[in-house]
């Protein structure tokens, strides 16, 4: 997938749902909730159990979204989650090796940043985008705001941070799209299996979002 499909796409969904499944059965329960609310782009952190099992079986379970994976750490995982079927992939940090390894399979990659410094780092090395992570860490909106003007044509993401009340707001403030884990999945509601709350937060998450 170009980084220009990538980014349109982006442009068109806004949020990003970040699941980290205990169990695989959850994850694949949790990713089918917030696309039945209207989310289609989908992150399996690494992490999760059975990971790449999980993404293969979105991929098909899932034909109109988008499902990456994130959390990953070096070269090896990388490889296996574009193995596995991952259309697009996050980083917690910024590492040239799997930016390169990335780029050249054609696989959009959104290394993690935090300062000016590694933020245009990242984005010359060749990301798609760039996480900023943990946004919230660093001022929030307030910073994301801060970065437009010298770094306004580097596409965003804040993560770390953004929550249902204010996720709308880093949109307004230019950031190309967010992505959410905790705040879509409350604990509580996953552990009673509650499936249809999850949707309906998702589904008016979108609504809000669609907004901007």
């Amino acid at each position: 997938m170009s980084n220009q499909v990538w980014l349109s796409q982006l442009q068109q969904n806004r949020a990003i749902a970040v699941i980290r499944a205990p169990k695989m059965v959850w994850g694949e329960k949790m990713a089918s909730s917030v696309a039945a609310g209207g989310m289609r782009l989908i992150e399996i952190t690494w992490n999760s159990d059975r990971a790449a099992d999980l993404i293969f079986q979105l991929r098909t379970q899932l034909p109109h979204c988008l499902i990456g994976t994130g959390t990953l750490f070096n070269v090896q995982q990388l490889q296996d989650a574009i193995a596995a079927g991952a259309q697009f992939l996050f980083t917690p940090h910024t590492d040239p090796e799997m930016i390169k390894v990335a780029v050249a399979k054609d696989v959009p990659i959104i290394p993690g940043a935090l300062t000016p410094t590694e933020i245009v780092t990242a984005w010359t090395q060749g990301a798609s985008c760039v996480k900023v992570f943990p946004v919230q860490s660093v001022g929030g909106t307030n910073y994301i705001q801060s970065l437009q003007a010298p770094l306004g044509h580097i596409p965003l993401i804040p993560t770390g941070g953004v929550t249902l009340q204010n996720a709308q707001d880093f949109l307004q403030v230019g950031a190309v799209a967010v992505g959410l884990s905790g705040e879509l999945f409350p604990k509580k509601w996953v552990l009673e299996e509650n499936w249809r709350a999850i949707s309906e937060q998702a589904k008016n998450l979108m609504a809000t979002l669609n907004r901007c």
